[in-house]
């Protein structure tokens, strides 16, 4: 178990320092989620995508893809799910590497990754299955140094993910909860307890410096979220888990969930986040829904940290680079 993981509350810990850190980082707003998350991939995504239970944003990773890279760069996604990452890089330009623990979700990424392609997506794209905390030696070694963002989100909260049939749709009594599990493996990261997945992410990211070029952008979603009742205060894990991993943070973005309409926010919570919400209320805990995610901007400490994030890719794998294949063998 690393630091991170251990005396979360002491006043020397980790999680305070990356505490403290987010409270003096320049924060943005990202108007993303304009359109609701069904809207955003019809079409774009093969229906098999459907069932994974915590499918990031396209808004949000063509956002950051947009901001931290330019085209020809390569965008790395270490637990790449369903290739959201790599469809929307793909889309962009940019050629894109996703790692993936489960075979049902590789195979859906690779999937939408030549769905892409025959919508006319230019950028290259491979997904290796394997274990994210070996990236460095999972990705082919002509790849390491190549990477100038690293998008993700870490598994996490699983009463916030999922589908429900009502009794009215199943002819049983109470509602019925499916698609709310990411996988059978039991490295999966999904089923960690909150200790070892915080120690686990250190891990990934570790592994996956050596596949980062210089000044490269490490950018991830989280949120926090209830455990026994307890707030697991998941972004200032991550950021903890970044520095531990020797980056630096340098922006927290609020990357929206919610609908702007008329100056008002228009919330699209999930089944579970309204009962939850509801349950806490009626107990008398003046708990909220959730209308953003953070998007913790990290950075490979280099010379140029001085640059605007836009301006940061050193154009290690531009065209004159090594190519990214858009099949990769498992």
């Amino acid at each position: 178990m690393t630091a991170i993981a251990r005396n979360l509350d002491s006043p020397s810990s980790p999680l305070d320092a990356a505490r403290a850190a987010l409270a003096d980082a320049p924060c943005s707003v990202w108007v993303t989620a304009q359109a609701s998350p069904a809207a955003q991939r019809k079409g774009r995504y093969l229906p098999t995508s459907t069932a994974h239970p915590g499918k990031m944003l396209p808004a949000i990773a063509r956002h950051a893809i947009d901001v931290y890279t330019k085209p020809g760069d390569t965008v790395l996604d270490p637990m790449c799910g369903i290739g959201t990452t790599l469809v929307e890089a793909t889309h962009l330009g940019r050629h894109a590497i996703g790692v993936e623990l489960e075979h049902r979700w590789a195979q859906v990424a690779r999937g939408n990754v030549m769905h892409a392609h025959r919508q006319g997506a230019q950028g290259a794209a491979t997904v290796y299955r394997g274990d994210a905390r070996d990236a460095d030696r999972i990705v082919n070694p002509e790849l390491h140094g190549s990477v100038n963002l690293l998008l993700t989100s870490p598994p996490y909260g699983a009463s916030l993910h999922g589908q429900v049939r009502s009794t009215r749709e199943t002819g049983q009594d109470g509602i019925v909860k499916f698609h709310d599990t990411y996988g059978t493996s039991m490295g999966n990261l999904a089923h960690a307890p909150t200790d070892e997945l915080l120690d686990s992410f250190t891990q990934i990211l570790r592994s996956c410096r050596p596949l980062l070029a210089d000044g490269a952008t490490v950018a991830v979603t989280a949120r926090p979220w209830r455990e026994h009742g307890e707030l697991v205060d998941l972004p200032a894990a991550v950021v903890a888990a970044g520095q531990a991993a020797g980056l630096v943070l340098v922006e927290r973005c609020v990357a929206l969930l919610a609908a702007v309409r008329d100056g008002h926010l228009q919330a699209r919570p999930s089944f579970f986040q309204l009962r939850n919400v509801r349950a806490a209320r009626a107990a008398g805990i003046p708990m909220s829904l959730i209308v953003h995610e953070d998007l913790l901007c990290l950075r490979v400490p280099s010379p140029r940290m001085g640059c605007p994030p836009a301006q940061q890719s050193n154009g290690a794998a531009n065209a004159g680079g090594p190519l990214i294949g858009q099949v990769a063998a498992e």
